[in-house]
């Protein structure tokens, strides 16, 4: 009863007053119900001991295997875990739950093809239940069947509503088997039902981005960085690549990390042949330590360059020693001598 009304602590000191050595003590049910109280307080050690010493008695019900099961599973027993739902009788094979617990302990135990097999099998018992398939897809994924999860993929979806990390792995999966249009179909149909989901918005760029399409990535980057402002940055990136940087200097202005900010806005309005608004960024690059970078250095050398100011050209170049900069500041020089 106190198991029953889930006083647990209150259990377990009950039974401890039980006299073991009474000779009409009923150990099954003591050691089933020891093994209850322990399962339910996250003692699987002591679950899994109650549980086989009522086992031992010899006519421990198969509910009990099935108690010992899971307690084995938190333990990662894998095998004994197994070897405990062997016992399970015809009956309790209706639980869908233990076809889970086998197939993931098979896998666990990397023993891929009988954690298939026993999905199949289920999905087969219990065809109203879309579960296994889903697992069946993602242990696909994970063994690098890309195709094949494709197809499974698109099953589970036609029989159930489909979860959002659903769409996003399968469309990652049909991405990495270069069924590029199919992940953007798939992709695309996520964003329907999802249109306010960052991640979504993320995958689906991706996915364009290894077709090329630079401004469909640009703009999903641009709204997921509506929700998530540390993307801001890298949709003006998009942009930029895209061949479009006044739209990309736009978001610039609204990147919060100044470093990132200032960093990218010098590399944009060099591409703009802002030279002047380049060499002016001296003060916001020396006030975030910019400055120290050989690669910002140079860059802004070469803004000052172009404006005409040798002299202060040469004051940033003084500070080079990076080998590969070095060559490019010495043909500078010779640009400036000229």
């Amino acid at each position: 009863l106190m198991l029953r009304d889930g006083n647990l602590d209150r259990a377990v000191i009950a039974l401890d007053q039980v006299p073991l050595d009474d000779e009409d003590t009923d150990l099954l049910r003591y050691y089933t119900l020891r093994g209850m109280a322990h399962l339910r307080r996250n003692e699987h050690a002591l679950a899994a001991e109650a549980l086989e010493n009522a086992v031992s008695t010899g006519m421990a019900e198969p509910l009990v295997y099935v108690y010992l099961a899971q307690a084995y599973f938190q333990l990662e027993r894998y095998r004994d875990v197994l070897g405990a739902l062997d016992k399970v009788s015809v009956e309790l094979e209706s639980m869908s739950s233990l076809y889970h617990m086998r197939a993931q302990c098979h896998w666990l135990l990397q023993e891929p093809a009988m954690a298939l097999a026993t999905l199949n099998t289920a999905d087969q018992k219990f065809p109203a239940d879309p579960s296994f398939l889903r697992r069946k897809v993602f242990f696909l994924i994970e063994l690098g069947l890309h195709r094949e999860a494709t197809q499974q993929g698109r099953v589970y979806l036609s029989r159930s509503e489909g979860k959002r990390e659903d769409y996003i792995a399968l469309g990652s999966a049909l991405r990495a088997s270069g069924e590029l249009q199919e992940a953007i179909l798939m992709l695309e149909t996520a964003r329907l039902r999802y249109p306010a989901d960052v991640e979504v918005n993320k995958v689906l760029a991706h996915a364009y981005l290894d077709q090329g399409q630079l401004n469909s990535a640009a703009a999903l980057i641009h709204d997921a960085s509506l929700l998530d402002t540390s993307l801001t940055s890298e949709a003006a990136e998009l942009y930029r690549r895209a061949g479009r940087p006044h739209q990309a200097l736009l978001l610039n202005g609204q990147v919060t990390d100044q470093q990132v900010k200032f960093r990218q806005r010098l590399a944009l309005l060099l591409e703009l042949q802002r030279f002047e608004q380049a060499a002016d960024m001296d003060g916001d690059l020396r006030r975030t330590g910019l400055i120290d970078d050989e690669d910002i250095r140079y860059a802004l050398a070469y803004a000052v360059f172009k404006t005409g100011e040798f002299e202060t050209a040469e004051m940033y170049l003084q500070k080079l020693e990076r080998p590969d900069l070095f060559r490019k500041a010495a043909e500078l020089r010779r640009a400036i001598q000229d």
